[in-house]
């Protein structure tokens, strides 16, 4: 996979996000403080919003080129997208919140299957209930599990761990790695946890003010520190 953001532009309420970038590995983070342009990058790649100038390219699919007038729709574009709170149906089953959008017309990769997916995140005894009785651990493998359903060929998730607590996030984390290790989804992982880049990421794009401040590999980026255990390198 290689995601090519040319010259994209999108301005925003303070300040005009600009990125020009390649991203081939099998996790890049998406990294920097809140209001640096993080949801709204995804939202660019996922067909939320469209760019104002420049074009992004999908493993040679054109997915929107400001030039061209180009621009293919969020549903056409084989992108995964989990966004903060999960988006799930609170009126539907945990069951039919996993079946929307998994279309078995079509030739899936075999890790894909349905059976596969539950067993890899663990919710076989959620399957039946409501979305309302569960925790927020709970919802999000639910997410996780929709998002993969539809066989994307790139996986956005946006801070999937930000809302969960410190023994919520060390319980969810190996389901993510087992998602990074089993699958051959790439995955953009929006955060602004160091803790999570080092423990999931092969790249990382520190984004400031809706610029790109730092590239590079995780454990060239950050450093150890106390709380939290990794901080950015000065």
């Amino acid at each position: 996979m290689s995601l090519v953001l040319k010259n994209v532009r999108l301005p925003l309420a303070h300040f005009v996000l600009e990125i020009d970038a390649t991203m081939s590995a099998r996790v890049t983070a998406i990294f920097g403080p809140s209001g640096a342009g993080k949801t709204s990058l995804l939202e660019l790649i996922a067909g939320l919003r469209r760019p104002t100038s420049g074009s992004i390219h999908l493993s040679g699919t054109t997915l929107a080129d400001f030039n061209t007038r180009s621009f293919v729709a969020p549903q056409n574009r084989a992108v995964g997208y989990v966004p903060q709170d999960g988006a799930l149906f609170p009126h539907l089953s945990v069951r039919k919140n996993l079946r929307y959008g998994f279309d078995t017309r079509h030739a899936r990769p075999a890790g894909l299957s349905f059976e596969h997916i539950v067993d890899v995140l663990e919710i076989s005894p959620l399957i039946d209930r409501a979305i309302v009785t569960l925790s927020g651990g709970e919802k999000q493998r639910v997410a996780l599990g929709r998002a993969l359903l539809a066989a994307p060929k790139l996986l956005l998730l946006d801070e999937p761990l930000a809302s969960l607590d410190a023994a919520l996030k060390e319980r969810l984390v190996p389901y993510l790695l087992r998602i990074r290790d089993e699958f051959t989804i790439p995955m953009i992982y929006v955060t602004h946890s160091p803790d999570e880049v080092v423990a999931l990421c092969d790249d990382a794009l520190i984004l400031r003010s809706g610029k790109m401040e730092k590239r590079g590999r995780p454990v060239d980026l950050f450093e150890v520190s106390e709380t939290p255990r990794y901080r950015l390198r000065d």
